[in-house]
């Protein structure tokens, strides 16, 4: 019982002690510093060792201009704990305070005195100067401490410093130097060069950063300067110079690793650079040691093979297929080369009765869930391309039920949301898309909450939904890559129900359509009117990135597309786009 009795006691105290703490930082908040200091004063007496609650008390008085009363808590505090002199720093703040600046001095140079005497107090005395803006005097706290004991790394503290002092050169030595010393470091580096350095080579921070690795480089050889230089490149998209360091790279790690050129494929496949990709992926074939590394090289090279095709080269395409194919089997191994022929017999060379047959093969094959579910999602999509909405709607169900937990369970209840929206029954699909919108994947949750509302807004006001059916009839004409009739649908739409909710969906999809039929001005108009009529609304930052895309590469207008990636990165915080379009913004800002 006396237990809980001293139990319910201390949870008392405890409760009437935060009140109070509130309570002062309320008054201190809201400029009353007297009765913030009367409290402040009751909770330092009663715990003197809390150190902030004397802190506070310091900075009242100093509002108050209450200077002497600061100065003898400060010195009280030097003389009870002795050592933790980043009071000093607050001391001669006190009387910086007062314009006394040689006696501020005067504390300061004692503070970095007694950093040289106990470097453990040195990140203390360094935050003590970062707080009062005293940026090169935290600079040499840190620096002294790394110099009395080289096994502590404030490379970071100070690289960022340097930063905030525009100091782009030694700030990019010091992370350098902090990754050179942590591994670990490094992402948290390249996010930091990422704030300064812009796709522009000739950009001041990427000369800098190139300039200081390079003559790091020259000044020893390591393969982290190799791998900078390679991150460097690839925000620059100049992959050839990449793909230049990360063959250094591999050839000085001993011809062990070819993850990271793999991941330059990707990225230079992902750019569409398709001479560079290919010189690339040529090379992790030739130097792959297993049978699955080299195929995986194949399919690469067949992927740039399809990006670049043109009609007359289906035919050879399907041979190369075959002839690959042949080479590595039909079985399980394969499956993934199988899936892009299948999908190109299907969606390009218009050999869907083939496809169909070819994947149905597959799923009989020896496959684990996973294998056998993209299997399934790609037989589902060509029969839906196909119109054979029913079956393709069995084989989605068939994913959700195989990988429950995975993001592909996810992408095929949306592909069931926009089937069901494709065949007209907007009720079925409303009620995927409304479990999709809390969806993990990003991608999926604005999709399907972008379905969502548009059945939602589009069947309030027309009981009949006809302008929403042919809307849908337009997006799946768009899907069978029949462009100009999916445009004339979406030009009945703008003419028939003008004013109506549809609207801003159809002017979105049309001007997209415009952009794949090179109709730039076209969809150029459409774009504007979206963000004159509709700026306020959910399609809003599609329009203004898809415009200032437009105006940057097709167009050749920087200055415009400087001006709605702006508009992105200031009124569209919540975008997906806000990331890209703040990068692009950057880059174009410092040309």
């Amino acid at each position: 019982m006396r237990l809980l009795y001293v139990v319910l006691f201390f949870l008392a105290s405890s409760s009437v002690f935060s009140q109070s703490e509130i309570l002062a930082e309320n008054y201190f908040d809201r400029g009353e510093f007297q009765k913030a200091i009367s409290i402040y004063e009751k909770l330092y007496a009663k715990t003197p060792y809390k150190s902030q609650y004397m802190l506070k008390l310091v900075e009242a008085h100093q509002q108050l201009e209450n200077f002497e009363q600061a100065q003898v808590l400060l010195e009280k505090q030097l003389k009870n704990r002795n050592g933790q002199n980043q009071y000093l720093v607050d001391l001669g703040h006190n009387y910086a305070l007062q314009k006394k600046d040689s006696l501020a001095n005067k504390y300061y140079a004692q503070a970095l005195e007694l950093v040289a005497q106990k470097p453990n107090y040195s990140s203390l005395v360094a935050k003590k100067f970062e707080q009062f803006s005293l940026l090169d005097k935290a600079i040499m706290a840190y620096e002294k401490a790394m110099e009395l004991n080289p096994a502590v790394n404030y490379n970071i503290q100070v690289a960022r410093i340097y930063g905030e002092q525009g100091a782009l050169e030694k700030m990019f030595l010091k992370y350098i130097n902090a990754v050179k010393l942590q591994q670990r470091y490094k992402p948290l580096a390249q996010r930091n060069f990422s704030l300064y350095i812009t796709q522009d080579p000739q950009n001041n921070a990427n000369v800098l950063l190139r300039k200081t690795l390079l003559k790091k480089l020259q000044q020893g050889p390591d393969v982290l300067y190799n791998e900078l230089l390679s991150w460097l490149f690839i925000q620059q998209k100049e992959f050839n110079k990449a793909f230049t360091q990360e063959k250094a790279i591999f050839k000085r790690m001993g011809d062990q690793d070819l993850r990271a050129i793999v991941d330059l494929a990707v990225i230079t496949l992902d750019e569409k650079d398709y001479q560079n990709a290919e010189q690339i992926i040529n090379f992790l074939i030739e130097k792959s040691a297993t049978p699955s590394a080299k195929l995986q090289g194949h399919q690469y090279l067949m992927k740039i093979r399809l990006a670049t095709a043109q009609e007359k080269d289906y035919k050879k395409i399907a041979q190369e297929f075959e002839t690959l194919l042949d080479q590595y089997g039909y079985g399980g191994q394969s499956y993934l080369l199988q899936i892009d022929y299948n999908h190109f017999l299907a969606f390009t060379a218009n050999e869907i009765p083939l496809a169909i047959a070819n994947l149905k093969k597959l799923i009989k094959k020896p496959l684990n869930q996973y294998q056998e579910s993209l299997v399934k999602m790609e037989l589902a999509d060509i029969l839906v391309f196909d119109e054979k909405f029913n079956r393709a709607l069995i084989y989605y169900s068939q994913i959700q039920n195989k990988v429950k937990s995975d993001v592909l369970a996810q992408q095929a209840r949306f592909k069931v949301a926009r089937t069901s929206y494709f065949k007209g029954d907007f009720v079925w699909a409303k009620a995927q898309t409304d479990v999709l919108r809390k969806s993990t994947t990003q991608l999926i949750a604005n999709d399907a909450l972008k379905m969502t509302l548009m059945i939602h807004d589009n069947t309030l006001e027309d009981s009949l939904q006809s302008a929403l059916k042919k809307y849908a009839r337009a997006d799946f004409l768009a899907l069978q890559n029949k462009d100009t009739q999916a445009i004339e649908v979406l030009s009945e739409i703008l003419t028939t129900h003008k004013g109506e909710k549809i609207e801003d969906e159809a002017l979105l999809k049309q001007a997209e359509l415009f952009e794949k039929t090179k109709q730039y001005k076209k969809a150029e108009a459409n774009y504007l009117k979206i963000i004159s009529l509709y700026k306020d609304e959910i399609l809003a930052d599609d329009a203004y990135f898809n415009l200032a895309n437009l105006y940057e590469h097709q167009l050749q207008d920087p200055q415009k597309a400087k001006e709605y990636y702006e508009q992105i990165v200031f009124d569209f915080a919540d975008s997906i786009y806000f990331i890209q379009s703040r990068k692009k913004y950057r880059m174009l800002r410092g040309r």
